[in-house]
């Protein structure tokens, strides 16, 4: 069994969270989505079929947009991305967002050693990922990360992220820990993906048994019960 994720770090440690559902719930980001594609696409409204969990933003974009029958080139998909920027700004401010209960304590915990890079892994592109942030007082607590805009693979967005970590602490990506934190059974595939540790939390739409079945080192209902004794 791998040492608690937030004990002090044996190794140099990079920690990249995950935002929706994982430290943030609510924000309105599925109705900003489907709203910039009914306007890229000149509908007057538009739905996804599919659940956006664990997805970036730009996977969101393209299998909308196919849906819809509309070509999901690089320019589409940007005037979407662009789009649903500015629609999701406006929801932020009306839409109840919080903090799971333990998340706060988890990141507390994690940035409180040395030796430490605490960081996002995250589908967000980098503006609506400190978008979010921002409305629940997050906004100073993550000076980097890998985010939607740097690839549209979660798991070489988490790469990208854990590269960035070990800059942060001067040391190869190969010498330190990593530990994703996430709240979907793509948080878990992607963190395995790079041969990175997980710890999967039932704060999202996942229940803690539909998550424990994808395999992540660690399973928990709120972020403050992996602290060691």
């Amino acid at each position: 069994m791998p040492a608690r994720p937030f004990d002090r770090p044996e190794r140099p440690t990079v920690y990249l969270f995950d935002i929706d559902g994982t430290l943030i719930t609510g924000g309105g980001g599925r109705d900003a989505m489907e709203r910039a594609l009914a306007l890229a696409v000149g509908a007057a409204e538009a739905h996804a079929s599919f659940s956006f969990s664990g997805m970036t933003d730009r996977a969101i974009a393209r299998r909308a947009l196919a849906e819809l029958g509309a070509e999901p080139d690089e320019d589409t998909i940007g005037r979407v991305i662009e789009h649903y920027l500015a629609f999701l700004i406006e929801d932020l401010a009306a839409a109840p967002c919080a903090t799971p209960a333990g998340a706060l304590a988890a990141l507390e915990r994690a940035g409180s050693f040395e030796g430490v890079a605490l960081g996002l892994g995250t589908g967000n592109v980098e503006r609506g990922a400190r978008a979010k942030l921002a409305r629940v007082g997050l906004a100073g607590r993550f000076t980097f990360g890998g985010f939607g805009c740097d690839h549209e693979e979660r798991a070489e967005l988490l790469r990208v992220g854990a590269a960035r970590g070990a800059a942060r602490l001067g040391r190869a990506p190969e010498a330190c820990r990593v530990v994703v934190v996430g709240d979907t059974p793509l948080d878990v595939a992607a963190a395995h993906a790079i041969g990175a540790e997980c710890v999967a939390v039932a704060t999202g739409s996942y229940a803690r048994a539909e998550l424990a079945a994808c395999g992540p080192a660690f399973t928990c209902d709120r972020l403050d019960e992996l602290f060691g004794d």
